[in-house]
């Protein structure tokens, strides 16, 4: 198992929000996914989660830092988020 700590990208707060919603290791993030994990956040613990919390989480998952996302991977997130300020 991998702490998330010790996943390159993802810092102290993210590691803590995370853990507040019930994921421990970089397995349980990858099982859960980003974007539900991003919605277990926002809805649990930081109703303010953004676009850059999404892509790290994603970068997480992908085992890249953010920055190195597909652009169709980003513009996906985006509009996975975009949707969510919709409602």
């Amino acid at each position: 198992m991998i702490s998330l700590e010790d996943v390159p990208g993802i810092g102290p707060v993210t590691v803590e929000k995370l853990k507040k919603v019930g994921i421990e290791t970089l397995e349980q993030l990858e099982e859960t996914g980003s974007m539900t994990a991003f919605l277990k956040v926002r809805e649990m613990v930081d109703k303010g989660a953004c676009l850059s919390f999404l892509y790290g989480l994603e970068g997480a998952v992908q085992r890249k830092r953010s920055k190195e996302l597909s652009f169709d991977t980003k513009e996906e997130l985006r509009r996975f988020v975009h949707s969510l300020d919709q409602e």
